[in-house]
């Protein structure tokens, strides 16, 4: 198999001899390689397909501007510019298959952006020395990003750091192989949501939809799938939006660590996408349960999800900051939004009689959301608990009466 080109990317000035080991492992499986050098100061030992020259001319700068620059940070940014710009038109004209970067914090910086460059579906790795780092913003992470820890990679080549880059080249190759790209010849329906034994409504609604001639996406809101929902979104991916899951607005507001981004509940509405929008789980911010308690949580309730995720009970007056901000995001939408409330509750352990039930809370919260809602939001005040079928045939009723009025693609 010699039908698939990887595209290998990185600072070969400094890094000649990983790049060159990386190539290799891709050519050795039946691969074949394109080069782009992102250096700024030095050469690399031969030539790549794409210099540096050409990586910085085609984002309008030149080499020379970002060593005058005296900056390294401005230097890699001009780079960065330039790699994902070419990258993508690259991609356009099908010289590759799969792209893969290599590098440091510097590396990896740039690597974010290229890889935002290219569409879901095209195989996209970093290998990096600080993959799953907390340096890394979740808004800066295409959908489906790769990444994979390059252990003793700092500087030479040695067995630690072959172990990591022999699969990680393996990986992209097979990636680029196997992969099965999105038809796209049916709208996109995304949706947000947590396991089934919190919330339930994606049972009844994904057969329906799906019925209606459109695909369901549904995305787990624990931080990076909201990321990759918001990503999606802001590409103009969905016809429609079923935004059930909003808790990790309230994660970013209240500082967790498991976060969507600053950018949660806009992307969709930036985009002009209809939104169907209902604050699941609005009670509860998510925070790593690894790590010690922050002494802001010390006398909340709280439940230990597993040892990775623990799950704090906001107060009344954190559940007014989580609906201002249910408000201050939707304000920026610029299609159709619809704001479901159920008045029986949002999540299934808020429901009458399970263990966080707090129907003067929740009241309190729909009190605040109604208040504070902007002027563009439609509020659906609805007889039922998020998971009741009442709750899920009540939204498409909005969905089925858009997509009569042409709001919607069918």
């Amino acid at each position: 198999m010699s039908d698939k080109s990887i595209l290998v990317i990185g600072t070969y000035d400094t890094k000649d001899d990983e790049l060159g080991y990386l190539a290799g492992v891709v050519r050795n499986q039946g691969g074949q390689v394109v080069t782009m050098d992102v250096s700024v100061l030095g050469d690399p030992s031969k030539p790549t397909d794409y210099s540096k020259h050409t990586v910085a001319e085609e984002g309008g700068s030149s080499i020379a501007a970002a060593i005058a620059s005296g900056d390294e940070n401005h230097a890699m940014q001009i780079m960065a510019n330039g790699a994902a710009l070419l990258t993508s038109r690259l991609y356009a004209e099908g010289k590759f298959d799969g792209m893969i970067v290599l590098g440091g914090t510097m590396g990896t910086d740039l690597a974010l952006d290229v890889c935002s460059a290219l569409p879901l579906g095209v195989p996209k790795y970093i290998v990096s020395t600080v993959a799953f780092s907390p340096l890394i913003p979740p808004e800066r992470l295409a959908a489906d990003t790769q990444m994979i820890l390059w252990a003793g990679g700092l500087y030479g080549l040695n067995s630690v750091c072959k172990a990591s880059l022999s699969q990680a080249a393996g990986a992209v190759l097979g990636a680029a192989r196997a992969v099965e790209k999105p038809e796209l010849n049916k709208p996109l329906i995304g949706m947000t949501s947590l396991g089934k034994s919190a919330l339930r409504y994606m049972v009844p609604l994904k057969p329906a939809l799906e019925e209606r001639g459109y695909e369901v996406a549904v995305f787990h809101a624990t931080g990076m799938g909201g990321r990759a929902f918001e990503n999606l979104a802001e590409q103009g991916a969905f016809a429609c939006v079923f935004d059930f899951c909003t808790q990790e607005l309230g994660n970013f507001v209240h500082g967790s660590n498991i976060s969507a981004g600053a950018d949660r509940l806009t992307n969709a509405g930036l985009h002009g996408t209809p939104q169907v929008v209902a604050p699941g789980c609005y009670d509860l911010v998510d925070i790593v349960g690894w790590q010690p308690l922050p002494d802001k949580w010390a006398e909340h309730p709280k439940h230990s999800h597993n040892r990775l995720l623990t799950s704090i009970v906001l107060n009344d007056d954190e559940r007014k900051l989580v609906a201002q901000a249910h408000s201050a995001q939707l304000a920026k939408a610029k299609g159709p939004v619809a704001l479901l409330l159920p008045e029986h509750g949002l999540g299934e352990w808020d429901r009458e009689g399970a263990d966080l039930h707090d129907k003067m809370g929740l009241e309190k919260f729909l009190l605040e959301i109604q208040a504070t809602k902007p002027a563009n939001v439609e509020v659906h005040l609805i007889d039922a608990h998020i998971n009741d079928a009442l709750f899920a045939e009540y939204a498409l009723k909005i969905f089925d009466a858009w997509r009569s009025d042409g709001l919607i693609a069918n």
